[in-house]
């Protein structure tokens, strides 16, 4: 399985390990955003994700483990190469997804909605994901309200880095 790569993307993975979010311990900040979104909008999974060369890195996650997968696997190969929500209503009706292991086998996603974390134009790190069992819509103040939340880890992001460059 392929995926689609955007224009900056040297740049991208360049500022993504500057930043040290990659592979930095897991802070219970972005735990907790993900918990308010899966209430808010009350689906099963929400996930923090940051995509390397050959990794997507579940940095946070509520109602499946964090860990790592192979990024050609990623859904959010796609909602990086915009600043817009990229939505799946059904990833069974999707030629790119429905073949997809993570569709086919647990966590059987058949909705997804992934919001780009804007850190610096054209340079989206990774994206906040919600996932469903089910098929559903996602009407345009559901992804603005996905903007939001993904702009506060984009914040905590830049945050964490700025304290990081202070103690330097």
């Amino acid at each position: 399985m392929s995926f689609p790569v955007g224009p900056h993307e040297e740049e991208r993975l360049r500022i993504l390990l500057e930043t040290g979010a990659l592979d930095s311990e897991t802070d219970p900040i972005f735990d907790r955003i993900c918990d308010e979104a899966c209430l808010h909008f009350d689906v099963p999974i929400c996930t923090l994700t940051l995509l390397d060369q050959a990794r997507q890195r579940i940095k946070a996650a509520q109602g499946i483990e964090p860990g790592e997968t192979p990024r050609n696997v990623a859904f959010c190969n796609y909602t990086i190469l915009s600043d817009d929500v990229f939505v799946v209503p059904d990833a069974l009706e999707d030629e790119r997804f429905k073949d997809n292991p993570f569709v086919t086998n647990h966590p059987f996603i058949r909705f997804y909605a992934g919001a780009p974390l804007i850190f610096l134009e054209n340079i989206r790190l990774g994206a906040l994901c919600l996932l469903d069992t089910k098929p559903r819509s996602f009407s345009r103040g559901d992804k603005a309200e996905l903007q939001l939340y993904a702009a506060r880890i984009v914040r905590e992001i830049a945050a964490q880095e700025f304290e990081k460059a202070d103690r330097r």
